[in-house]
């Protein structure tokens, strides 16, 4: 074994031959940053906003849209307090409206009401994010169920186009949000979408930009609306042979990813503030209320994923009362929740075969250092305290910038007389991994990694008591 002392990092390498470590994916720098992002805000608007349907047929009458108070600053106001990084707003839905002057279509702001035709919501909102320091992106349907040409090799240069207009005028964007939907347009034909030329086209346009879909190329799906990544989460994924929509990746597979997946494509979890994606009055009782939120938060964020809470803006044009109640409250929630990390009392340390190593880096609140090992026996690092400290939770930290390594684990949670008191086993640890269990006085956090692709960074280990009327045991 060798060991190198580094600036703020203490590795201990173990020189072993291993098929795994060859060509193992890892994050670029984008995908980094919008992980570290963790949590963005969605906003379904449009004609459906209001006519009270959730997927407009496409009929609908230009003239319906007519926010007379939109304020776009509001959005990004509400957004930065309750802690988001980011807005994506549906530029254009399935009912293929424009929420910009496109002049690809002749269903757009420009036929609307709204300022007599003079609108551009979505020069509004990317002026109002670049001035509240917030990150700017868009979800654009390639299903168009009102213009002529979907359905004709002829729709694939117009959602070109429209694509173009988007990264050209209203950039820089930091995600583009693609569905798979593939249904009729108003000739009663389908499209075959020419993915290829979209991804071509947006990598020339703007290369920094992540694109979603069911099999990214940059995030993926999570396999379900619901916001709930998996208690195993990989950031890999399988893509070949698979396309988007119904010939994606199962949901479960989604919801997971794939152990040894050969692209790097983390997880994003959307769901919606309230029952529907689009603002309805008679939902404004039926808000997710900031506990529900924060289990969200602890299921999609503390499992390694990233939050993309859908919060519609109503027909003024604002975002609604109800839900900037909740959005606020669940702020002041997650930040007294997270806001006392007991682990800071104890000693970090490390255990390469027998006695033990100091490792402060693990339990200094500081996420620019950690402590890396690789292991050829098992071996293990963790937390000592000289008292008994009450806790329920754990926060695990793993450093990403190499990949993800950890495979399988165990968290043992001991006594001061090294007594164990209860045995956790786990898959995946990822950027964050929340493990809870019932309130009990800790003496040791051990962390035994038994399964790692190559050396693991685990960059911190949090210890917390938290209410249980805040969190569900079972995480």
């Amino acid at each position: 074994m060798r060991m190198f002392i580094l600036p703020n990092r203490l590795i201990i390498i173990v020189l072993l031959w291993c098929p795994n470590l060859l060509a193992q994916p890892k994050p670029t720098k984008e995908q980094l940053q919008w992980q570290n992002m963790e949590f963005n805000i969605f906003m379904h608007f449009g004609p459906n906003t209001f006519t009270g349907a959730e997927w407009g047929s496409g009929k609908e009458k230009s003239m319906v849209f007519n926010p007379k108070q939109l304020d776009c600053n509001q959005w990004c106001a509400v957004a930065k307090a309750a802690g988001a990084k980011g807005i994506l707003i549906t530029a254009k839905h399935h009912d293929g409206f424009c929420l910009w002057p496109s002049k690809y279509s002749n269903h757009t702001v420009q036929q609307s009401s709204w300022k007599n035709g003079k609108g551009d919501v979505l020069r509004e909102l990317s002026v109002a994010c670049k001035k509240a320091g917030l990150r700017f992106g868009v979800y654009i349907s390639p299903w168009d169920r009102n213009h002529p040409d979907y359905g004709t090799e002829k729709y694939n240069d117009i959602f070109c186009g429209m694509m173009e207009e988007l990264f050209t005028g209203y950039g820089p964007i930091f995600e583009l949000w693609w569905d798979g939907a593939n249904g009729e347009g108003p000739n009663g034909k389908k499209q075959i979408y020419d993915w290829k030329r979209y991804e071509e086209l947006v990598r020339r346009l703007s290369p920094q930009t992540l694109i979603f879909s069911d099999i990214g190329p940059d995030i993926r799906w999570v396999g379900n609306e619901d916001g709930v990544a998996g208690s195993t989460n990989f950031n890999t994924l399988h893509t070949e042979g698979f396309g988007r929509g119904a010939n994606g990746p199962k949901q479960d597979t989604l919801t997971t990813g794939n152990k040894y997946g050969k692209n790097w494509i983390p997880a994003e979890c959307d769901v919606s503030i309230r029952p529907g994606w689009f603002w309805h009055a008679e939902e404004n009782k039926k808000v997710k209320s900031p506990k529900q939120l924060l289990q969200l938060y602890a299921k999609s964020v503390c499992r390694g994923a990233v939050l993309l809470l859908n919060v519609p803006p109503d027909t003024s044009g604002k975002i609604d009362l109800h839900d900037v109640q909740s959005l606020m409250g669940f702020k002041k929630l997650k930040d007294s929740v997270f806001a006392h990390n007991l682990a800071k009392k104890g000693q970090g340390y490390f255990v390469p075969h027998n006695g033990s190593i100091p490792l402060p880096e693990i339990n200094d609140g500081n996420l620019a250092t950690g402590g890396t090992i690789a292991m050829h026996h098992i071996q293990s690092l963790g937390i000592q305290f000289s008292k008994p400290v009450r806790i329920n939770t754990i926060l695990l930290r793993e450093d990403l910038t190499k990949g993800q390594q950890v495979m399988k684990a165990k968290l043992l949670l001991m006594n001061t007389k090294h007594e164990l008191l209860q045995e956790i086993a786990l898959t995946t640890i990822g950027r964050k991994k929340m493990i809870r269990f019932p309130d009990m006085e800790v003496g040791i956090i051990g962390l035994l990694i038994e399964e790692q692709n190559k050396p693991a960074i685990i960059l911190e280990i949090e210890a917390y008591s938290i209410g249980e009327e805040f969190l569900e045991i079972n995480q």
